[in-house]
């Protein structure tokens, strides 16, 4: 059994907590030692996940976006930063969405999973391209809000079943004010996981 971290490295401990999990007489054969090793990878998952938390693996700082900033500048500022998203901030620097490409996907008339080739054939085959009707919407028309955060504190594993939850790719870490302190993104958390 292998994940995206490719193998994982078993203790002692976590093969006699599975050992210690199995009912009755262990017999160890071929078929017993794949289920002891199972248990002992789910359980080593688990203690990965659980250790940790938001600001050990966040990356700061965190390039925000303005809520009255242009669409098009947003797109701009996101393309020279090398990043699929962003938060957005509010007047008084509080996270209050987030955009990323499947908001801009999204307003575009386009399904969240699109790719790049989806945009430029459909592009190439409407008159009046898709992406021009974008240049008169400000941040705020197209960030996903309510916004998910967490804060510094939160574990690991929290932050997995955030992700999964609101089928995110990255969550603002904000401070007690709603400030951003940093972001974690999905390539955060499999580094995390993976013990990167």
């Amino acid at each position: 059994m292998t994940d995206q971290c490719g193998l994982m490295d078993l203790t002692e401990e976590d093969v006699l907590d599975a050992m210690r999990s199995m009912q009755g007489y262990v017999d160890i054969t071929p078929g017993t030692f794949r289920e002891i090793y199972e248990l002992a990878y789910d359980l080593a998952l688990k203690r990965v996940r659980a250790q940790g938390r938001a600001d050990e693996i966040m990356s700061a700082p965190v390039h925000c976006l303005e809520k009255g900033m242009s669409a098009s500048e947003a797109a701009g500022r996101m393309a020279g930063l090398g990043v699929s998203g962003a938060p957005v901030i509010d007047g008084e620097g509080r996270v209050c969405g987030v955009v990323s490409e499947k908001d801009f996907l999204r307003r575009m008339g386009l399904p969240g999973k699109a790719s790049f080739m989806t945009v430029v054939a459909t592009c190439l085959n409407t008159p009046g391209c898709m992406v021009a009707d974008l240049r008169k919407l400000l941040v705020e028309d197209i960030m996903s809000a309510p916004v998910v955060v967490a804060s510094k504190e939160t574990p690991v594993a929290e932050i997995s079943e955030l992700f999964t939850r609101h089928s995110i790719n990255r969550l603002p870490i904000c401070d007690g004010d709603g400030r951003p302190v940093g972001i974690v993104t999905r390539t955060d958390l499999v580094g995390a996981m993976c013990g990167r």
